[in-house]
C-alpha cells in the first residue's frame, strides 16, 4: 500500500475498510454540504508569513486546555457512532489520545459506554452532553461521567433539532445496521470490519440502552432518540447543569458573537466555535471565518476553542494564530480509526503534530504559545 503521509491518505484507506453507511455518516454534512465544504476550504484562504534566519531549535507545542496540560492544542472531538468505524472505536481512540497526551471527548451518542471507556483507560477523558427531555436520565448521565472520573463536560448547544443529512437517510443508517440486502452487501464487502465487530458486545448506543427509561433494545431506542432531543434548551439550563456537574464546563456550538457573550455570562470555562462540522445549519459560515470576530468580542474573558474543517497541522496553527487556545479534530481521527484502529488514530495525531511543528518553525516560532496574527497574511497578502 502507498505510505500514509497526510490525513487524506487515511481517509481513502478508511473508505475501503468501513461499510459505506458508516463512512458516509462521518464524511457528510447537512443538505447541500456547503458549510461542511467551507469549513475546509476557508482554511486555505489564510496565508502564512514565512520568516528566515531565526533560531528553530528547542521547539515546543505543549500548552494547556481548560487548565489541563496537553502535548499540543488538539483534542479528539466528540463523534457519534465512533464504535461503528471500528470495533471498540471509542476505547481505541481514547487510548491513543491518552498515550499522545491530548484530550479525548466521549459523545453521548457513543457506541462504547462511559464505563466501558473508563475501564480501558488510566487517565481522565472528557464527556460531551446532549440535553434530552428526560432530565432524570441527564442527571444520571452526568453522575455517571463524574463517577468515571471525566475531567471536563462539553455541553453541545446546537443540536436541539437534527439537521437533515441526505446520505444517512439514503443509506438507512442505524446502529447496529439493519439486515437489508443493501446493508448485508456493504458489510460483506468489508470482511475485516465484520470480523472485528463480531469480537465485541459494543454494537449499539452504550450510554442509552439499558439506562434510559423504556429503552432496552434497538427498536425502542429509535423512537426514544427521535423524541428526546429538547428544542426548549436555553441559556437558563446551564445553571442546573453546572450545579449537577461541578467541574470544568465547555460550551460547544458558538457561531455568533452575541451567543459568545451569553456563554461568557453563563460562567462556562471555555467555548467551542463550531457549526457541528457542517452537519446542522447548512449555509452558516465556516468556523474559521467567524473565529476572529468571536475572539475580538470575548477572547479576553473566556478560553476559546474551535472545531470544523481541521485537516492538517497547518490548520491548527492558523486557528491558534487567530486566537484559539485549543482545536478539535473529528473526521481526521475517525479516518485513522477506520483505516487502522488505534494505530490509525495515533497516525492521524502524528501527522498533525509533525505538520504543526514544521510549519511553526518555518514561520519563525519556537513556542506555540507565542503564535499570533503577526504570523499570518490574509488572502490579499495583507496581515490579518
Amino acid at each position: 500500500m502507498a505510505p500514509i503521509l497526510e490525513i487524506s491518505d487515511l481517509k481513502e484507506r478508511a473508505r475501503r475498510r468501513v461499510p459505506k453507511m458508516f463512512f458516509d455518516y462521518a464524511d457528510s454534512g447537512s443538505w447541500t454540504e456547503s458549510t461542511y465544504q467551507a469549513n475546509e476550504s476557508d482554511f486555505a484562504k489564510i496565508k502564512l508569513r514565512q520568516r528566515i534566519a531565526v533560531d528553530m531549535t528547542d521547539r515546543t507545542l505543549a500548552t494547556k486546555m481548560v487548565g489541563q496540560d496537553v502535548s499540543m492544542p488538539v483534542a479528539l472531538a466528540p463523534t457519534g457512532l465512533t464504535g461503528m468505524q471500528h470495533a471498540n472505536g471509542e476505547i481505541l481512540a481514547a487510548q491513543a489520545a491518552e498515550e499522545f497526551g491530548v484530550p479525548f471527548t466521549l459523545s453521548t451518542m457513543s457506541i462504547c459506554s462511559i464505563e466501558a471507556v473508563a475501564a480501558k483507560t488510566t487517565k481522565p477523558f472528557w464527556f460531551q452532553l446532549y440535553v434530552m427531555k428526560d432530565r432524570d436520565f441527564i442527571n444520571a448521565l452526568i453522575d455517571r461521567a463524574k463517577n468515571a472520573g471525566c475531567s471536563a463536560l462539553v455541553l453541545t448547544f446546537d443540536l436541539q433539532i437534527l439537521g437533515q443529512r441526505h446520505k444517512d437517510l439514503r443509506n438507512g443508517l442505524s446502529a447496529p445496521p439493519k439486515f437489508t440486502p443493501k446493508h448485508i452487501w456493504q458489510m460483506a464487502t468489508r470482511p475485516m470490519w465484520c470480523m472485528k465487530m463480531l469480537t465485541t458486545p459494543n454494537r449499539t448506543f452504550g450510554n442509552i440502552v439499558g439506562h434510559a427509561k423504556g429503552v432496552g433494545d434497538l427498536s425502542s431506542l429509535s423512537s426514544w432518540t427521535a423524541e428526546q432531543f429538547d428544542p426548549r434548551l436555553s441559556w437558563d439550563d446551564i445553571e442546573w447543569i453546572k450545579k449537577q456537574w461541578g467541574g470544568p464546563l465547555i460550551l460547544k456550538g458558538i457561531l455568533d458573537k452575541e451567543d459568545a457573550r451569553h456563554a461568557v455570562d453563563s460562567g462556562c470555562d471555555a467555548i467551542i466555535v463550531s457549526n457541528h462540522g457542517g452537519r446542522q445549519l447548512d449555509g452558516a459560515p465556516s468556523s474559521i471565518e467567524i473565529l476572529p470576530e468571536i475572539v475580538d468580542a470575548v477572547g479576553d474573558k473566556v478560553e476559546i476553542h474551535i472545531d470544523g474543517g481541521i485537516r492538517s497541522g497547518q490548520d491548527v496553527l492558523k486557528a491558534i494564530c487567530l486566537g484559539a487556545k485549543g482545536t478539535y479534530i473529528g473526521r481526521p481521527f475517525l479516518y485513522g480509526l477506520g483505516a487502522g484502529g488505534k494505530q490509525g488514530v495515533t497516525q492521524s495525531l502524528e501527522i498533525i503534530q509533525k505538520e504543526l511543528d514544521t510549519t511553526m518553525a518555518l514561520c519563525g516560532r519556537r513556542d506555540l504559545n507565542t503564535l499570533n496574527r503577526d504570523n499570518l497574511y490574509s488572502i490579499r497578502g495583507e496581515k490579518v
